[in-house]
This record gives structure tokens, C-alpha cells and sequence, in this order.
């Protein structure tokens, strides 16, 4: 880096892109499970499940874009190419193939449990440092969050506790 935003060291802005780039990591990760469950779940509620997966994953790239552009105002360089990024990290796997929707519901569950636990982590490493970058993952965490409880909703029992 040979700059970064005014208000920042070089080596706080470069904190922060290290942050961002793994949630940069996680959303280009996100939108391509997304559109794999979109494409392979079937069964009972299938077009509800189908057609609700299309905003998240419009949504999450369009995170993934605005996460890159923070870690470019930063200085730094945003890596999105294959072959850069850790896809095998804990909580990106998706095993769910072609399955009926209450498995790819749960399945999705379970990565968005790792997302946004990780978004909220990060939140709080950028809080001190830069709010800037706290408030775009802030804003990101609620709308990821929403989609978690939409999902959870399909999950749920009439007692409140979540099957499956």
C-alpha cells in the first residue's frame, strides 16, 4: 500500500482491507452457493424456494462489489479471481446437490450461521478503526441476517423451535 484514506495509517487501512478481504472472500462464496441451491433444489415449495434464492443472490454480489470498492478507497487491492480466494474456508462448503428444498433450506442455514457470525466479527474489529467500513458491514449484516430468518421461517415449527 502506498496510501490509504485520510484519517487512517497505512497500516490501519491495511488492517481493515485484510478484514474485508475475507468477507469479500465469503460473499463471492455466498452468491455461488445461493444460485447453486437455486439451481438444484426441488420438490414440495420449490418455486417459493427458487424464486426467494434470486434477491440473495443478486443482493450478496452486489455486497461483494461494495466491499471490493472499500478495500480499493483503501489502498489496497481487492483479489476476486478463483484462484486467489480460500474457498475451502470453515462454513463455505456446500455438500447439497440436487435435493429437495427443506435439505438445501438447512444447508443454507448452516452457511449463513457462519456469514454472519463472521460479519458480526468483523464489524467489531472495524469498529475502532474505521467506521466507515463498520457501518458497510453493519448494513450488510442486517440484510444478511433478514435472509437467514427467511429461511429459518421455512424451518420453523409451530412451537417456535427450527427442524431440520
Amino acid at each position: 500500500m502506498g496510501y490509504t484514506l485520510p484519517g487512517l495509517t497505512e497500516a490501519e487501512g491495511e488492517k481493515v482491507s485484510g478484514i474485508l478481504q475475507e468477507r469479500l472472500d465469503a460473499m463471492n462464496a455466498l452468491h455461488l452457493i445461493l444460485k447453486h441451491a437455486h439451481w438444484n433444489v426441488v420438490g414440495p415449495s420449490f418455486i417459493g424456494v427458487h424464486e426467494m434464492l434470486d434477491p440473495q443472490v443478486e443482493l450478496v454480489r452486489g455486497f461483494a462489489d461494495e466491499i471490493a470498492e472499500r478495500i480499493a478507497a483503501l489502498g489496497s487491492q481487492p483479489i476476486g479471481v478463483p484462484g486467489r480466494i480460500a474457498w475451502d474456508r470453515p462454513g463455505m462448503t456446500y455438500e447439497t446437490d440436487r435435493a429437495g428444498t427443506q435439505q438445501h433450506i438447512a444447508a443454507l442455514d448452516a452457511v449463513y450461521t457462519e456469514v454472519n457470525a463472521a460479519h458480526r466479527e468483523a464489524v467489531a474489529a472495524t469498529a475502532d478503526i474505521d467506521p466507515m467500513s463498520e457501518d458497510l458491514l453493519t448494513a450488510q449484516t442486517r440484510e444478511l441476517e433478514q435472509f437467514q430468518w427467511f429461511l429459518r421461517a421455512h424451518l420453523e415449527d409451530a412451537s417456535g423451535s427450527l427442524k431440520g
